[in-house]
């Protein structure tokens, strides 16, 4: 039930997962869902607003989602390597941004 990757932006947060493949999909993005995906760019950053949380297969620190979750406030963790396999929407998770850590919440 453990994910781990890099802190990319400090907090934390529990919610339902939104697993997304592209950002042209972001119309079933609803606002305070967590938002799963390989990595991010700047055709990304539109929805960014709507997240509870942001976490990403690839990332580092320095990465477009790292720096723009810190920007906005929203806990992100980076660079999962397999969170989008392990992940499916509705999964219900906390995300520790601090820790670099996504758990998957009990039902």
């Amino acid at each position: 039930n453990l994910i781990s990757g890099s802190p990319g932006s400090a907090g934390r947060v529990q919610g339902v997962v939104r697993r997304l493949d592209r950002p042209e999909d972001g119309d079933r993005f609803q606002a305070g869902e967590i938002l799963v995906t390989k990595q991010t760019d700047i055709a990304w950053t539109l929805l960014f607003p709507r997240a509870a949380a942001i976490v990403t297969d690839v990332g580092a620190p320095l990465s477009h989602a790292a720096i723009v979750a810190r920007e906005l406030g929203i806990p992100a963790v980076v660079g999962c390597g397999d969170a989008t396999m392990r992940l499916l929407t509705g999964d219900r998770v906390r995300v520790d941004g601090s820790q670099g850590t996504v758990v998957r919440a009990s039902p």
